[in-house]
């Protein structure tokens, strides 16, 4: 269960294509060549942009490493042909499904070479981030369980002495904070869904909600644990991560609109 309501990036992901260039290949020698069927050189290379963008090396012995594992993937392919494996329709479909994916990728990659934002865009996103996200950082506890009524009774057993932490190893449903007794790590009430931070912002220190949270997740008992101020990093630190937010939003837009579009049957 995630209670930190940033946007989810499109399945596929802008994210990692941000630093990504459509390359316009030249006529080059191919990689290596298979049974006189030719290996393009231009495979490795995309391999290679995509490793480096993730931060992964580009060392002769990846590229020699990579080189192999190509030549490997033409012999198989060759023989699968040869078997007519191509011909299956689950093969088929795969190979339809590949294709639209590579579409879709390849319209994202269009997509952000020509709708570059802007510094002022920018700088608009983290005034809007900063406010979004206040000006404090909480440490809380929680009880995640499925019904109102078991909500209040952890409560009714907290104040008759029971303890959160206990509790939450026995009943929480919530699978990332259940073994750390509930406990869920720093961080500023904007990154919760709406009701879980509303609820965490009215509470003083050491103080157990009177009443169940509801949440998209279920209900929530929360004790906050401690408070301090929040440290924004600067913004030329975060400024990659603004542009993600801001083409994200902008591209869902533009899928949406186009969506809206479309004629479908």
């Amino acid at each position: 269960m995630q209670l930190i309501k940033f946007s989810q990036l499109m399945a596929i992901g802008i994210s990692g294509m941000i630093a990504v260039t459509a390359a316009h290949a030249q006529p080059v020698a191919p990689l290596a060549k298979v049974n006189g069927v030719a290996v393009p050189q231009s495979r490795l290379d995309f391999i290679i942009k995509a490793r480096t963008t993730q931060g992964q090396p580009d060392t002769p012995e990846v590229r020699k490493a990579l080189r192999e594992d190509l030549i490997a993937e033409e012999v198989i392919a060759q023989e699968s042909l040869r078997k007519g494996l191509d011909r299956d329709p689950d093969i088929i479909a795969q190979l339809e499904i590949a294709r639209q994916t590579a579409l879709v990728r390849a319209y994202q990659i269009d997509y952000i070479k020509t709708h570059p934002v802007s510094d002022e865009a920018l700088r608009k996103e983290f005034e809007t981030l900063k406010t979004q996200m206040g000006d404090k950082e909480y440490k809380a506890r929680h009880v995640l369980v499925a019904t109102e009524a078991e909500a209040k009774d952890i409560i009714a057993r907290i104040k008759k002495g029971g303890k959160l932490e206990k509790i939450a190893q026995e009943k929480s449903t919530d699978t990332g904070s259940k073994s750390k007794g509930g406990e869920l790590e720093w961080s500023p009430a904007g990154n919760y869904v709406a009701s879980f931070a509303a609820a965490l912002a009215k509470l003083n220190k050491g103080q157990l909600t009177e009443q169940p949270v509801q949440t998209p997740f279920g209900w929530h008992v929360i004790r906050l644990d401690d408070v301090r101020p929040l440290k924004i990093p600067p913004f030329e630190e975060i400024k990659n991560n603004l542009t993600q937010r801001v083409l994200q939003r902008q591209f869902e837009a533009a899928v949406n609109e186009l969506r809206a579009k479309a004629k479908v049957e």
